[in-house]
């Protein structure tokens, strides 16, 4: 069996039927290219022949490299969907990485901003500029809809309906989803867009109908929104750390805290797996413990 051939389709299943993202897939390539120069080394040369035992000294290797558990969980991942492929495809009678449970990945809790600190972000910006303008409007959008920051930047003129209050994001593996966004939001995007981006795109004359711009009238980028979001955090005087993620972060807590169901927060967020959107969970609990503490009779 031509193990190299194998490899060609695999990636080829990645991108075609798996629809992975390029992060994702130069993950797999590389994860399958280590896993396959270990077995060169200890002289398993076919990758058909692999067994939990052979595995269990791959996993020696990996612990002795001192590699976080995050790590060491994305390396099996990708070897189980590898051999999930060769299963499928009839290479391999077994997956000999279902036998092996992926490491506790220790997430740590999100972080999140309270009610109190977002009013005060929400008040810092000069509206009357084209910059105080694109800020509130970038604010408010990223706190309205909890869509990353790539997603953010990458929005077109065209994804936005402002009839509708809707939003067409575009997030990882190309999958598309429409988020609805407030009231706020929409002021503020209504602002923007009539007054400060138009002035903004003036000082470039590119044709771009990217929604965000920077300073000199180019699109803003991923690094710009960071400098943002910590210029407005020092205008309002605030000893608090603030990334795009913590607004994603703040969105999906609160709209939990508010009665939203994990479903529907879920595909807000554009998670593929429910297990990603429930870490946010463990925060509402404390809410739940002090709502049942007011009502119950006997708490």
């Amino acid at each position: 069996m031509d193990v190299q051939q194998d490899r060609i389709a695999f990636l080829e299943y990645l991108q075609i039927e798996k629809n992975a993202s390029p992060f994702t897939i130069e993950c797999y390539v590389k994860d399958l290219a280590e896993f396959l120069a270990f077995l060169e080394k200890e002289k398993l040369y076919s990758p058909y022949d692999v067994d939990y035992s052979v595995i269990r000294i791959f996993l020696t290797e990996l612990y002795e490299k001192q590699l976080s558990r995050r790590t060491v969980s994305r390396k099996l991942s990708s070897l189980r969907t590898f051999y999930r492929f060769l299963e499928r495809e009839g290479k391999v009678d077994s997956n000999p990485f279902m036998q092996v449970s992926l490491p506790n990945s220790n997430k740590p809790i999100p972080k999140f901003l309270y009610s109190e600190e977002l009013e005060k972000l929400f008040h810092v910006n000069d509206l009357s500029t084209p910059l105080g303008a694109r800020n509130q409007a970038l604010l408010e959008l990223l706190y309205a809809t909890g869509m990353r920051v790539s997603e953010c930047v990458n929005l077109h003129m065209k994804d936005i309906d402002l009839s509708l209050g809707t939003v067409l994001v575009k997030g990882k593996g190309r999958k598309e989803r429409y988020i609805p966004f407030g009231r706020f939001a929409q002021i503020a995007l209504e602002e923007y867009l009539e007054n400060g981006r138009v002035t903004l795109l003036m000082k470039s004359n590119l044709e771009t109908d990217r929604i965000f711009l920077n300073a000199k009238g180019t699109p803003l980028t991923d690094r710009g929104v960071r400098i943002i979001l910590n210029k407005i955090v020092q205008k309002a005087a605030l000893t608090i750390d603030l990334h795009p993620h913590k607004l994603r972060h703040t969105f999906a807590t609160h709209m939990l805290n508010e009665g939203a169901d994990l479903r529907s927060v879920q595909e807000l967020l554009g998670h593929e797996h429910l297990s990603s959107t429930q870490i946010y969970t463990h925060v509402t609990k404390d809410r739940l413990r002090t709502i049942y503490n007011k009502s119950h009779p006997r708490a």
